[in-house]
């Protein structure tokens, strides 16, 4: 009965079934993981959509660069920059937000003005002079 129970096992694992079931774990954890970022994606979307539009006052305090790198191959790659920005507003609180590239180029640490925004979407920056 041993022996029996060894070859069940080592077929099992020797077998097609095997790697058909590893197949579909990893092919449902990878459309796990996509469904699970539009469903957040879909959850930001509506947040921002569902705040007021507020201008207010704010001082620039801070900006960063994300750099992100992907490589195909040894001659095939490509990166990708996020660029972000914090404010602080009159009441003393901060609040960070990711512009595009020409915002980011544009904003200076200490500047005074006017901050625009919905939610976490971020919508403009009017400098004071």
């Amino acid at each position: 009965m041993h022996s029996g129970m060894m070859e069940m096992i080592d077929g099992f694992f020797m077998g097609d079934g095997f790697f058909e079931l590893f197949f579909f774990i990893i092919l449902f954890a990878i459309i796990s993981v996509f469904c699970f970022i539009i469903f957040n994606g879909l959850k930001e979307w509506k947040y921002n959509n569902n705040q007021p539009e507020l201008t207010v006052a704010a001082i620039v305090v801070t900006k960063r660069m994300d750099v992100s790198h992907s490589s195909l191959s040894d001659t095939n790659s490509s990166s990708h920059t996020t660029y972000y920005v914090t404010f602080q507003v009159e009441s003393g609180d901060r609040m960070e937000f990711m512009v595009d590239g020409k915002d980011y180029s544009q904003i200076v640490e200490e500047d005074k003005g006017k901050l625009n925004f919905k939610g976490r979407r971020f919508l403009g920056f009017e400098r004071r002079m």
